[in-house]
C-alpha cells in the first residue's frame, strides 16, 4: 500500500470539518489490472476493403482473443474488490475516492490482502498457461475464420500478432491500493518557481487556493451529511426487503433474514462515523426487541410474527423520514465532537 499527501495539523484550538474528517478515516483506492485479451479489428483484417466499410451495418469492435474462462479468476477478483470497497465506504467527493472510517479499515486492509494474494496466484498460474492458451486460441480462431472470411491466415496472423510476449504479459498485471488524505492548499512553495514569475503566479496561487479551500470546505461538509442520509435510507431499505421477503417466502420469517438485519445492525454501529445516535438507539431498540427470538419461534407464533413486521414497517418509516431530514445539526455536532479530540489530544 501507498499513501499520498497527508494534511498537516491546523490550529488545534479551532480545527476545520476537513481536519476533523481525516481523524475518522482516510480515502481509498483500489485499482485491479489485469491483460483484457481483446482485439479490435479492422476491415483489412478480414480481408474486406475499408471504403466499402459502412459502420451503420457493420461493426468490428472488440473480439476476444481468449475464451472468457481463461480470465475468469481475475474478473472475480476485481468484482469482489470493488464490491468490498463499495459496501465499507462512502464515496468521497464526487468520486475522487472512497471514504474509509477508521473503525472498517483493519477489515478491509485484511480482506484486500487475501483478495491480492488471490490475484497473484491467479497470475502465476495464467503466465504458467500463457503459451498453451495461445496455441489454443490460434487453432480455434482458424476454424472459426475459416468459416468467416475468404483469407482466414491472414485474419489469424493479425489475431497471434495480437498477443503480448511474455516478459510484457507480466507488466500487464497490477493489484494496488493506495490510502490517502486530502490537503487543502494553502501556500506556494517559493523554490519550485523563479525570482521573475514569482509575483505573478503567488497572486493567482493564493486565489485559488483560497477558492479551492472555500469549496472543499462546502463540499465535505455535505460528505458528511450525504453520509448519515445514506446510512438512515440503507436502514429503511433493508427493512423493505426483509418484509418482502417475509410476505413471499412460503417459510414466513426466515433466520437468514433475521441474521441479516443483525449484520446490518453492527455495519452501521461501524461506519456511523459521524454519530447519528438517533439512528443508532433505534436499531438498538429493535435488535433487544424483535432479534432475540428465532425465526423458528416467529413461524411458531404468528402473534410475535406480526409484531416483527409491524415493528420492521415502523423502522423503515422511520429511517425513510430521517433521511430526507437536514442533517446540519448533527454535522456541526460531529466537527464540535471532532474538536474535543484535537483538544485532549493537544
Amino acid at each position: 500500500m501507498s499513501g499520498f499527501s497527508i494534511p498537516q495539523k491546523g490550529n488545534m484550538e479551532n480545527p476545520t470539518l476537513l481536519e476533523v474528517l481525516t481523524r475518522e478515516g482516510v480515502l481509498i483506492n483500489v485499482s485491479v489490472r489485469y491483460w483484457r485479451a481483446t482485439k479490435k479489428l479492422k476491415p483489412e483484417d478480414l480481408g474486406l476493403d475499408p471504403g466499402n466499410v459502412t459502420e451503420r451495418l457493420i461493426s468490428l469492435g472488440h473480439k476476444k482473443l481468449l475464451p472468457a474462462e481463461a480470465l475468469k479468476s481475475f474478473a472475480l477478483v476485481e468484482s469482489r474488490a470493488h464490491a468490498l470497497v463499495e459496501a465499507h465506504t462512502f464515496p468521497f467527493l464526487n468520486g475522487l475516492g472512497h471514504f474509509l472510517p477508521n473503525t472498517k479499515l483493519e477489515e478491509v486492509n485484511t480482506r484486500l490482502r487475501e483478495l491480492e494474494q488471490e490475484f497473484r496466484s491467479a497470475q502465476r498460474s495464467f503466465l504458467e498457461r500463457y503459451a498453451d492458451l495461445r496455441k489454443q486460441a490460434s487453432a480455434e480462431w482458424l476454424a472459426a475464420a475459416s468459416k468467416l472470411v475468404t483469407d482466414p491466415q491472414r485474419l489469424v496472423a493479425t489475431i497471434e500478432a495480437s498477443f503480448p510476449t511474455t516478459d510484457v504479459m507480466e507488466r500487464a498485471f497490477g493489484f494496488g491500493v493506495q490510502l490517502f488524505q486530502i490537503r487543502v492548499p494553502e501556500s506556494l512553495d517559493l523554490e519550485l518557481i523563479g525570482l521573475g514569475e514569482q509575483q505573478q503566479i503567488i497572486q493567482a496561487r493564493q486565489e485559488a487556493a483560497h477558492s479551492a479551500s472555500r469549496q472543499i470546505s462546502q463540499d465535505v461538509q455535505q460528505f458528511v451529511g450525504d453520509c448519515v442520509a445514506a446510512l438512515r435510507q440503507q436502514t429503511a431499505q433493508l427493512c423493505e426487503e426483509m418484509l418482502q421477503s417475509m410476505r413471499s417466502g412460503k417459510t414466513g420469517t426466515h433466520q437468514r433474514t433475521l441474521n441479516r438485519l443483525v449484520r446490518f445492525i453492527d455495519e452501521f454501529k461501524q461506519l456511523n462515523f459521524v454519530g447519528d445516535q438517533e439512528m443508532e438507539a433505534q436499531l438498538d431498540r429493535v435488535r433487544q426487541e424483535f432479534l432475540q427470538r428465532t425465526a423458528e419461534d416467529y413461524r411458531n407464533d404468528p402473534g410475535a410474527q406480526g409484531r416483527l413486521q409491524q415493528g420492521l414497517q415502523g423502522l423503515a418509516q422511520f429511517a425513510s423520514e430521517l433521511a430526507k431530514e437536514d442533517t446540519r445539526e448533527l454535522v456541526e455536532r460531529f466537527g464540535q465532537m471532532g474538536q474535543r479530540k484535537f483538544h485532549v489530544a493537544a
